[in-house]
């Protein structure tokens, strides 16, 4: 990350028993050796997950790796490193490779319950590190009680009003798993900006922003702080591949809903593009956190970055890639999206580029994906399902199937 926001403090390294190391040199592949060549009897390796969404966080999924890695090859060296592309989990895992501390907010929810929401501050550098899905995610919220139409990213307002009033001169947000599709029209609201219709009516609810008019910004706006919003996703805001039809069934929007929730998003992005010149709806990451990355570029001149490159600059990922011999990463399924841009892929990819070998470990590595991955990208992806137990064991116990499953691969690794 650019500007005064400190990179790593290191990430954790966990080395076998003295007993299971004795008689033992660790051996680093050598720098020139190509992909598939790796000297020594022992490793150095990477373990760098996501999450695995539903069941593990990426620093559970990391142990459970560690601990069946170990159990097949006690000799190797191993380095855990949590992984987020912008999604659940980003807040903490940045939080801790900056060394910022802790803080909360007491705000509501999505469907504006009372909640109090973790976030992070490095005081030396005034930047702090908010993790929307914290906030007005769907994990904060009941399944399937609420409906999109009910629910918006006002609770998010008061985060950031908080760490600006803490001093914090950037902001460093991740907005994946949000449970919202209102364009960031809470937020908005949240930080002054009001919304009329054509009959010169403040709108409440983002729904009714097909009928808007005009809107009136803040009459104390915010100093002027450093926006940098993490997106893990290249959707824009609207049409086919936007918000509402892309990632609204997830979040409970019926597909023939999917008109009126466009049609609200679609006038606001009108208005803001009249407003401003710029067309915000189109950019790559529009889209992500069902609008809230047009949301904040439009109300808070917020940049949209790479979450995943947002992680790994922060963690020096090149560095740490090059300093081991095998790097092992993992999520819930390694799929098409997997090999189209997904924190995995990406950093499967990093790893071709250092010529390192990468493992993919996952609940399920779908069919299509799995005849690509080893050509392409993986020097091998595995999945617990269904060879190893069912998909409805696997989430019933995460940990211990993955444990299992990194077991199998580190002691079938050559």
């Amino acid at each position: 990350m650019d500007g005064e926001c400190p990179g790593t403090v290191g990430g954790s390294t966990h080395e076998a028993p003295t007993s299971a190391r004795a008689g033992s040199k660790i051996a680093i592949g050598h720098p020139g050796a190509g992909i598939g060549m790796v000297t020594g009897v022992s490793l150095r390796v990477l373990v760098a997950p996501d999450k695995f969404k539903g069941t593990l966080t990426a620093q559970e999924a990391a142990g459970a790796i560690v601990n069946g890695w170990w159990s097949a090859r006690p000799q190797d060296e191993m380095e855990m490193l949590p992984m987020s592309d912008g999604g659940d989990g980003f807040g903490e895992i940045i939080a801790t490779l900056m060394g910022a501390e802790e803080r909360t907010t007491a705000t509501t929810n999505a469907a504006h319950q009372p909640i109090t929401a973790k976030w992070w501050f490095h005081a030396d550098s005034a930047c702090a590190v908010i993790e929307s899905a914290l906030v007005v995610g769907l994990a904060m919220l009941p399944p399937s009680r609420f409906h999109p139409f009910d629910l918006d990213s006002f609770g998010l307002g008061a985060v950031i009003r908080d760490a600006i009033a803490a001093g914090a001169q950037k902001l460093i947000i991740g907005i994946g798993g949000s449970a919202t599709n209102d364009g960031g029209f809470g937020v908005a609201k949240a930080i002054g900006w009001r919304f009329f219709d054509d009959r010169d009516q403040e709108i409440q609810s983002w729904v009714k922003l097909a009928r808007l008019s005009r809107w009136d910004p803040p009459a104390d706006p915010l100093p002027g702080v450093e926006f940098i919003v993490a997106v893990d996703v290249d959707n824009p805001l609207l049409g086919l591949h936007g918000c509402s039809r892309v990632y609204g069934p997830q979040k409970g929007l019926l597909m023939q809903q999917a008109p009126v929730a466009e049609a609200a998003l679609e006038r606001l992005a009108a208005r803001a593009q009249a407003a401003t010149g710029v067309d915000a709806a189109s950019e790559p990451g529009a889209g992500a956190a069902g609008g809230l990355g047009f949301g904040l570029k439009t109300f808070l001149g917020a940049r949209l970055e790479s979450g995943f490159e947002l992680f790994a600059e922060a963690a020096r990922l090149d560095d740490r890639i090059k300093a081991v011999d095998l790097v092992i990463t993992g999520e819930g399924a390694i799929d098409r999206q997997s090999l189209m841009g997904k924190g995995t892929g990406r950093l499967a990819a990093r790893c071709r580029l250092h010529e390192r070998r990468c493992i993919g470990l996952a609940g399920m590595v779908e069919g299509a994906a799995k005849t690509q991955t080893a050509d392409r990208l993986f020097y091998g992806a595995y999945g617990m399902t269904p060879t190893m137990t069912s998909p409805a064991e696997a989430k019933k116990d995460a940990s211990l199937w993955l444990q299992r499953l990194a077991n199998k691969v580190g002691t079938d690794y050559l």
